[in-house]
């Protein structure tokens, strides 16, 4: 189906914005002509998926659309043990409360908001090990979500085992700008952490666009299928946390891979407390179904290439504009280097917040930061974070917008960059959260 969306004037926006507290996550979708805050859960679903959708079964226990999905994640990632979630950041909750104690490190590359959220909720620290590579826009290389393995093995050196519960590797690496991690970096990853004895966990949100960038990027792979890639891949891991709201392509769920049947008994348990008994936690028989047809949908090779295809098609007009912008692109998204775009304005001002705004402003275009505000402050001194990147996110929902959408999303973006050295003045924070901030943080404008 199809959605109307809603022009509007700039004073309307002048005035919505300011409602809002300088926060995007506080408008009201009507109140955006694109939206490109996420692609989590704002895809379209396929008529596939809405049949699976007719024949979902909602037992409380042993469901049919259990048995489906579980058979889906043996055949996609080889995992014998699984969980269903509501949603990629339940799955953290619950496998972490089976892993995370307080004072372990947690190494991996660019952790998320919501993975580094979890392990500093539970006074644990979080060790970005990502190559120095991924935090210079201006750089190509390939695979910029890589772990510095050096690095990597300079952290498992420094602490005792039983202080390293796991290695996160997020693919692709939204941090660091949608970046995939290569087949031989992930084989890396598992020799250092079969060599210290540790974990290795997957956060795979975008597992699948992972796989495309490496069959078009990596030499011994252009043959390969994307599932005999997804496949290998996952055969480095221990265990994976899914939201599925991404490359599942449905608007709600996720789940929680294993191997070990020790560790799913263990994970089960705080999977009922938290999310609901181990055969739907959290989801519905017909999420379940949607879900297992999207992870099928979603590692064909032709849908993804005209996914990835449009937002390099976005990607490329905005460096026809002189944007400055993460290169190469995305899998989901293009990522403007808001540190470039606005070198006038100091950090504390929250440069890519600032753009963000502009860009909302200029055309009721609705992106987000991945910046100061989503690195949070420092656990122990309180202290913003300033983190390497700087980032207005531009994210691609799934099968929603026309290459005429990011048209008019380039052009806009192409005007603020015009007036940039208009923008003199930048956002301060009035009120916070004392974790994840950024979702719910009231701004103001710096006079």
């Amino acid at each position: 189906m199809v959605e109307s969306i809603h022009r509007s004037t700039r004073a309307q926006r002048e005035q919505w914005i300011k409602e809002a507290n300088y926060n995007v996550f506080k408008l009201r979708s009507e109140h955006v002509f694109i939206d490109l805050l996420t692609d989590s859960g704002t895809g379209a679903m396929s008529d596939r998926q809405w049949s699976e959708m007719m024949v979902g079964d909602e037992s409380y226990a042993g469901a049919s659309s259990y048995f489906k999905m579980k058979d889906t994640i043996k055949e996609l990632f080889g995992f014998e043990y699984f969980l269903p979630t509501h949603q990629g950041r339940a799955a953290e909750n619950v496998l972490f409360s089976a892993l995370v104690k307080a004072g372990d490190v947690v190494p991996g590359n660019s952790h998320f908001d919501t993975t580094k959220g979890h392990i500093e909720f539970r006074k644990a620290k979080a060790v970005d090990c990502t190559i120095k590579e991924a935090f210079n826009t201006t750089i190509f290389h390939p695979f910029k979500g890589n772990l510095d393995l050096g690095k990597l093995e300079d952290v498992l050196k420094s602490y005792p085992q039983e202080k390293i519960p796991f290695i996160v590797v997020t693919i692709t690496c939204n941090s660091s700008g949608g970046q995939p991690v290569s087949m031989e970096n992930l084989r890396g990853v598992r020799q250092l952490a079969d060599k210290y004895g540790i974990m290795v966990v997957f956060d795979s949100a975008r597992f699948a666009e992972n796989a495309y960038f490496i069959k078009t990027r990596e030499a011994g792979y252009e043959n390969k299928s994307i599932r005999e890639i997804v496949l290998e891949m996952f055969s480095y891991a221990d265990a994976m946390t899914m939201s599925s709201k991404k490359d599942a392509i449905v608007n709600m769920g996720g789940f929680i891979g294993l191997r070990d049947k020790e560790l799913f008994d263990k994970a089960a348990v705080f999977n009922i407390m938290f999310e609901g008994y181990i055969t739907y936690g959290g989801m519905s028989g017909r999420d379940m179904n949607a879900l297992s047809q999207g992870l099928r949908e979603g590692t064909e090779f032709d849908y993804l290439e005209t996914r990835i295809s449009q937002v390099a098609y976005l990607g490329t007009r905005l460096v026809e504009f002189g944007v400055p912008v993460q290169q190469p692109f995305g899998g989901h998204a293009v990522f403007v280097d808001a540190r470039r775009f606005l070198p006038q304005l100091p950090k504390e001002q929250f440069q890519a917040q600032t753009l963000v705004v502009e860009l909302y402003l200029e055309g009721g275009v609705r992106g987000v930061e991945i910046g100061a505000l989503l690195a949070d402050r420092d656990p122990e001194t309180r202290e913003n974070r300033f983190p390497a990147l700087e980032l207005l996110r531009l994210t691609i929902p799934r099968r929603v917008y026309t290459n005429n959408h990011m048209d008019y999303v380039a052009t806009a973006l192409a005007n603020v960059y015009e007036r940039s050295n208009t923008i003199t003045s930048g956002l301060k924070i009035v009120h916070e959260a004392p974790i994840m901030r950024h979702f719910t943080v009231d701004l103001a404008k710096v006079v």
